[in-house]
């Protein structure tokens, strides 16, 4: 089993990584036609959860949706590959930062930040550059992967220009180890929750959701402002990063009202393009 992963990675997904981006879009659009028509990759579930989400649209206008979802997703699945070969000035290129000041005033007026996204455009290429060219320790939350052999590849990949990894499992010893160095700590914050009773409920996308309350629990006890990272796809395979502030007094908050704030955020973003949102994942299988 080793081997078979061994002459996967080395064999095919890195021969496959150096290829320029026009032929990998032409395997993007293979894949998509695989996974929409030939084989449904969790159809029903994504079509059940714009449905929901979205009762005013019209069933053409759902299925539309469902489309270009698939479209865009085949094209993260081949931009995700690239990324283990990909230069970092191939990457920056591709995702580029518009306001990197804002970070920068921050360090300037010693202060930590914790930085959260959502599952939207390309999130991988966001969270590989987030550690480039910046002045604070970049530290992103990772999910172990089982397999040790893909788990250690994700990990060089994911590191490789500047984001420090953590695993979820480590998120409470990396604050405590790192309260003296000024660090960004990123956290993707739209994934399901193992534990919904440990959750800040509340409605998203029309639905009762359970969301995590880490980025919020962290920046009350430390007392780090808050940014929503808003990931913009331009065109296929260009993006924009903008750091937008959510909250600059965390203390002063009520309990749930950092985590209203950036989901709420993260919901304006995905009605305004809702087919680069990572539907396919099972957001709603929680009941309070």
């Amino acid at each position: 089993m080793i081997l078979f992963h061994y002459l996967l990675y080395y064999f095919i997904i890195i021969p496959v990584s150096y290829l320029p981006f026009p032929i990998l879009y032409g395997f993007s659009t293979a894949i998509y036609l695989f996974l929409y028509y030939i084989t449904p990759y969790r159809k029903k579930i994504v079509l059940q959860n714009l449905r929901s989400s979205y009762p005013e649209k019209t069933e053409q206008e759902i299925q539309t949706i469902c489309k270009l979802f698939y479209k865009h997703l085949a094209d993260v699945i081949v931009e995700s590959i690239k990324v283990f070969t990909a230069s970092q000035e191939v990457l920056l290129k591709r995702m580029k930062c518009v306001n990197p000041e804002l970070l920068d005033a921050y360090y300037n007026n010693g202060k930590s930040v914790i930085l959260v996204t959502g599952h939207y455009a390309n999130w991988e290429w966001a969270a590989i550059t987030v550690g480039t060219n910046r002045k604070h320790y970049a530290l992103g939350i990772y999910q172990v992967i089982k397999n040790k052999f893909w788990d250690s590849k994700m990990q060089q990949t994911r590191s490789r220009y500047g984001t420090n990894l953590m695993s979820t499992r480590e998120v409470a010893q990396f604050f405590e180890r790192f309260k003296n160095k000024l660090s960004l700590y990123g956290f993707i914050a739209d994934q399901t929750p193992s534990n919904p009773d440990k959750c800040h409920w509340m409605t998203f996308l029309n639905q009762d959701t359970p969301v995590m309350f880490g980025a919020e629990k962290y920046a009350i006890e430390y007392n780090y402002p808050v940014l929503y990272g808003k990931i913009t796809k331009l065109r296929r395979g260009y993006y924009q990063i903008e750091y937008v502030p959510i909250c600059d007094e965390p203390t002063k908050t009520k309990k749930g009202e950092i985590t209203e704030l950036h989901t709420r955020f993260n919901e304006q973003i995905i009605n305004a393009a809702p087919q680069y949102w990572l539907w396919t994942h099972r957001r709603w299988k929680h009941k309070r």
